[in-house]
This record gives structure tokens, sequence and C-alpha cells, in this order.
């Protein structure tokens, strides 16, 4: 499927100045919220998070500290995601973006993993096309400055490739899914992460023909995964679960699926 790709914002060719340099005065503890944040994540109070985050970035804002405000609102893009508020989801990508073009942080590592956020986000809500042009120059940003095997890469790949199987460019998906697992099995503790990506790209195969075998094989090395010798059960695997459950439902593994799900409930209730 052909399909005109609109001209990203974020060019690098707009962005060639020294970024800002760090707030002045008071400023928001966003490690420490950050661990906070995940805490609650972990308990399965993920209902507390919102107010959380929207407080904070409140607290930001008044401070001055757009450092601090454009963490919460990347983190309000996920927590969106999670609780499905489009929205809100949309409205913390526009002002997030807004903050990272007003601070001329388009062409830095940390700018380029926001709007990774915001694509991610953008995707999840029926923009692939939008999507594409900010994950390219991501794309460009991290290739300029990090190491082909840094982790973030993987993230990058998983999402890009999502957006590309919507459009139905399913080669370029395809290869996509495939970068994100090179790169993901040369990280610490990669497991859950490769189940996902295979749940993708069983999903992809899916999309480009249903008969392809391909696809429950796909399946099964993720179930493999999720069940890898020393896989942490935490609230990052319960987060795993809720996101590769659904695929094992879709096809047929419904047992897989309903023992995942009652692990992710086990872990939320800490038992």
């Amino acid at each position: 499927m052909d399909y005109q790709e609109p001209i990203c914002p974020f060019d690098t060719s707009a962005y060639t100045g020294v970024p800002d340099a760090e707030p002045t005065g008071e400023t928001i503890p966003v490690r420490e919220l950050i661990a906070q944040l995940d805490a609650l994540f972990n308990s399965g109070r993920e209902a507390e998070a919102g107010d959380f985050l929207n407080t904070w970035r409140e607290k930001a804002a008044a401070l001055g500290d757009w450092r601090g405000e454009l963490s919460m609102l990347s983190e309000l893009m996920g927590y969106h995601r999670r609780d499905r508020r489009e929205d809100l989801a949309l409205a913390a990508v526009r002002d997030g973006m807004e903050l990272v073009r007003a601070h001329r942080l388009g062409s830095t590592v940390s700018g380029a993993t926001v709007l990774l956020n915001a694509a991610t986000t953008l995707k999840a809500f029926g923009c692939a096309a939008e999507s594409v042009p900010v994950f390219e120059h991501v794309s460009r940003v991290y290739a300029q400055n990090l190491d082909p095997a840094d982790y973030r890469f993987g993230g990058l790949y998983n999402n890009m490739g999502l957006s590309y199987a919507d459009l139905g460019d399913f080669e370029r998906a395809e290869r996509c899914f495939r970068l994100a697992m090179q790169v993901i099995a040369r990280c610490p503790a990669p497991d859950n992460e490769l189940a996902v990506t295979l749940c993708n790209l069983a999903e992809l195969y899916d999309k480009r023909d249903p008969l392809d075998e391909r696809a429950a094989q796909c399946m099964e090395q993720a179930w493999e995964h999720l069940n890898a010798p020393g896989l942490k059960r935490d609230g990052y695997h319960a987060f795993t679960i809720s996101k590769c459950a659904p695929s094992f439902d879709y096809f047929g593994f419904f047992l897989y699926a309903a023992e995942l799900r009652q692990r992710a409930e086990a872990i939320y209730a800490g038992t």
C-alpha cells in the first residue's frame, strides 16, 4: 500500500543550535517521582498514577521547570495508552511535542525519546500515518548518537513496525520487527520484550496471510519467553502479559491466555 508521508516537523536540520540550558531555580525530583510511579504500577494502583502525574506536571509548570514538565508529559502519554483515554493521550502528545519544539530538543537523544513516546501514542490511537515521519526522525537521531546495539532501538523498531503494519507496508514492518529482536536479544533480561515482538510478528503474518503457519510458531516462541527460567515476575512482567494475552486469545491459545492473566492477577495481588 502506498501512502504519502507528511513532512516531519522535527527534521534535524531545524535544530542545529545548542539546546537550552537546564532550568534555573527549583525543579521537581524526576528520578524519585519515576520510582514512586513504578511502585504504583507494580502494586496494581494504576488508577492513582494519572492524578500523581498531573499533579507533578502542574508543579513543574508552576516552577518553570520545563524539563520536569516534559518528563511528566512523556509518562502521561504512556499512562493514557494504558487507560485508553484518547483525548488526554493526544493532549499530552501535543503539549510534549510543543515543548520539544520550543526548547530545540529535536536533534537530542532525550528529545527524540520523548518523540518516540509521542509517535507510539499517535499510532495507538489510529494515527499511524502521522506517526511514521516522527519514528523515522527518531531513527535518524538515534543513529547519529547511539550505538547500534543500544536497547532504545528495540522499542523504536517495534513501534515503528506496528505503524508500517497498520499502513499495509508489511515488508518494512517485518524488517522492523526482526531488527527489534536482534537488538533486544543482546540486552540483559530480554524475554519480556522478545515475547511482545514475537506477538507483533505473529499478527503481522496473520494480516498478510491468515494461513501462514509462522504465526502460530511465533506465539509458541512468545510463550517460551514468558516462561523463561529466571524471568522476574514483577509489575513489568504483568504489564507485558497485558500486551501479549490478547494475541494468545486471538490465535486460539486460550489456556495460555488464561494462565497468563491469572499470573498477572497474582502479581498485582502480591501473592
